[in-house]
């Protein structure tokens, strides 16, 4: 129950401090809490090798969501040290954040694709819009196209993180965990 609790509890850190230090007008105040809540969550995983290229991926994948995202004009965010329609690190930060959560509060969701892709829709935008209502990102009006995509976007990241997770951890060269 302590890794779990410790888990989510890491993961709404992150998440606040992401969101909060955009709207403060800090884009670096979620990496900098970010960071130290993803190397103490690799001190405690079973394989650091492939947990660390789970992480990686997630940031990248969030790079580049978050970029295609601006760049189409669904959403701004508040602060960006970064010329749009480059993704600003606070974002991804919250990609690597939610990268955590794959290995353990949300690993029940590993072999239940669909249930993933429909938490996927229904969290993710509502995460965008928890974060526009504490000032952290500007949705274009209207509104519904960016709510659209961010639920297209998210019911595919969701499963498809956990594919790659599956491939990390359970390929023919490492043995099953």
């Amino acid at each position: 129950m302590a890794p779990l609790l410790i888990n989510i509890v890491s993961f709404q850190a992150g998440w606040f401090a992401s969101v909060l230090g955009a709207a403060a007008g800090s884009s670096w105040l979620g990496p900098a809490v970010v960071l130290p809540l993803a190397a103490f969550h690799l001190v405690r995983a079973g394989d650091r090798r492939a947990e660390s290229s789970l992480l990686v991926a997630s940031g990248v994948a969030g790079i580049l969501a978050e970029t295609a995202m601006i760049a189409a004009g669904f959403y701004d965010p508040a602060v960006s040290p970064f010329p749009p329609p480059l993704a600003p690190p606070w974002l991804v930060a919250m990609w690597v954040n939610f990268g955590t959560t794959l290995s353990v509060s949300l690993r029940v969701l590993e072999e239940r694709p669909g249930l993933a892709a429909l938490l996927g829709a229904v969290a993710g935008p509502a995460a965008y819009l928890a974060g526009e209502r504490l000032g952290a990102v500007r949705f274009a009006d209207p509104r519904w196209p960016g709510i659209l995509a961010l639920a297209v976007l998210w019911a595919a990241a969701v499963p498809g993180l956990f594919l790659l997770r599956k491939r990390l951890f359970y390929s023919p060269r490492r043995p099953k965990r």
